[in-house]
């Protein structure tokens, strides 16, 4: 949705929103900004980062196996 047209709009883009539809606000063709309602905000900022989830993950000695470190020819 372009910038001018959620302007004009913006009662209906914050209703749509709130019923879990969020809308991408573009500037000259470029996305700039998503609007989403306020409890997916939430949600969102409770989520942890992937890499943080795999750090607080029960890993024990073993549990992942080496990494190969041999060298490899590759064509490109």
């Amino acid at each position: 949705m372009q910038l001018r047209e959620a302007k004009a709009t913006l009662s209906s883009v914050i209703d749509e929103a709130k019923r879990g539809e969020p809308s991408i606000i573009t500037r000259h063709g470029k996305p700039e900004a998503v609007v989403v309602g306020f409890e997916e905000w939430e949600r969102m900022g409770r989520l942890q980062s992937f890499g943080k989830f795999l750090m607080s993950a029960p890993f024990e000695e073993g549990d992942i196996p080496e990494r190969d470190r041999t060298w490899r020819d590759v064509d490109l």
